[in-house]
């Protein structure tokens, strides 16, 4: 980033374009956590090094903060001291949001959860913020919540965000076959690799709940945070597998 893109003037307090560096982006399956996998841990290892180098090339972004994004029963903002939890899957284990200095509860949703666990591997002392975003919010708020988490910037930042594909990728997945599922998937997948925000807001909130996707809304949150922030954008896909009939994306978006 140059030093103009660190500017801000004016009575909004930015000046094109704001602070958004880069965003990730990794699924949140609980079996993403090793202990909670047991003896299935090694067939997830392949998402879990993708999920690694997506956080890592955040940070080598140089933000000076991190936002996730997760979807959740309702919108809302966390605190920095507020933390999740992995106990309802069988590991009693408080996940810390950021700061354990100062009150906070037990807050999280599970995709916040575990994007929390996913920052707190790197060892990463970045100030970190959360966002939930109704899982059934329509596709203009999702894009407004975006836009004002991008504008509402301060520092450089960067985001997290959490959220899987369809679960209808066969009989054993958790919502049986869909033959609209594969093609929704592969709609996802070219989106996040080509950056194309305006693919992500045409994901019909409809389809994507009878498709069980829980990224949907995330996803959304990102394409209306990147079409704010402005510039060029340049995208990779690192991830695209769908191993217990869900499917579970990792990419990063970088600024061109």
């Amino acid at each position: 980033m140059t030093g103009s893109a660190r500017g801000r003037t004016g009575a909004s307090g930015y000046r094109e374009p704001v602070s958004l560096v880069a965003a990730a982006v990794c699924p949140h399956p609980p079996l993403i956590v090793p202990e909670l996998a047991g003896a299935a841990a090694p067939e997830l290892d392949d998402l879990r090094a993708a999920c690694d180098a997506a956080v890592a090339r955040l940070l080598a972004a140089e933000p000076e903060q991190i936002l996730l994004v997760g979807a959740g029963p309702e919108t809302v903002r966390f605190g920095a001291a507020d933390h999740g939890s992995l106990r309802a899957y069988g590991v009693d284990r408080h996940v810390r949001l950021w700061k354990t200095n100062c009150a906070g509860g037990e807050r999280l949703p599970l995709s916040l959860t575990l994007g929390a666990w996913l920052l707190g591997g790197t060892g990463t002392e970045l100030p970190r913020f959360a966002e939930a975003v109704a899982t059934d919010a329509a596709t203009d708020e999702c894009a407004e919540l975006g836009s004002r988490l991008a504008r509402r910037a301060e520092q450089r930042t960067a985001l997290l965000v959490m959220g899987d594909g369809s679960a209808c990728r066969g009989e054993k997945s958790p919502g049986y076959h869909d033959p609209r599922a594969e093609p929704y998937d592969e709609g996802v997948a070219r989106a996040l690799a080509g950056v194309d925000a305006e693919a992500l807001l045409g994901l019909d909130p409809e389809l994507s709940a009878e498709l069980k996707v829980a990224g949907r809304a995330p996803w959304q949150v990102l394409a209306g945070a990147a079409r704010a922030a402005g510039g060029a954008w340049r995208g990779e896909l690192h991830h695209d597998a769908a191993p217990y009939g869900v499917a579970y994306f990792v990419a990063t978006w970088e600024r061109a």
